[in-house]
């Protein structure tokens, strides 16, 4: 018998409002912290020069591992993450460690929570 989830311990997490080097270091400094679907060497791409882009990723925060350093941006990145309430409370934990993070609203359901929040260098 495997061990029992007590939490949803996925997050999913849209990186927009920025350019892409600033979506890459925020994914990157993510999946130092946390498992994710994103590779490595995967990086975020400008498929169009004037519409906005939206950079996805799901981050399994059941497990951190020691993240990095409080990440450096050249700009403020938005982030929208959807989950269960703890690993959303996971989430928010780290990004309040790695970055000035300021709420843009919040909602929340039965049982899922989002989370909008502006990241900005500390």
């Amino acid at each position: 018998m495997g061990r029992e989830r007590l939490h949803d311990e996925s997050v999913s997490v849209e990186i927009s409002g920025c350019s892409k080097e600033d979506a890459r270091i925020v994914f990157d400094t993510l999946c130092a912290c946390f498992e994710s679907d994103r590779r490595t060497d995967e990086v975020p791409q400008q498929l169009h020069e004037t519409r906005p882009m939206v950079w996805l990723g799901t981050f399994e925060v059941t497990d951190a591992n020691e993240c990095a350093h409080p990440a450096r941006l050249s700009s403020s990145v938005e982030a929208d993450a959807q989950g269960g309430y703890w690993a959303i409370e996971q989430l928010r934990t780290t990004l309040d460690s790695l970055f000035a993070v300021r709420d843009l609203s919040s909602a929340s359901g039965d049982q899922e929570r989002e989370l909008h929040v502006l990241l900005e260098s500390r």
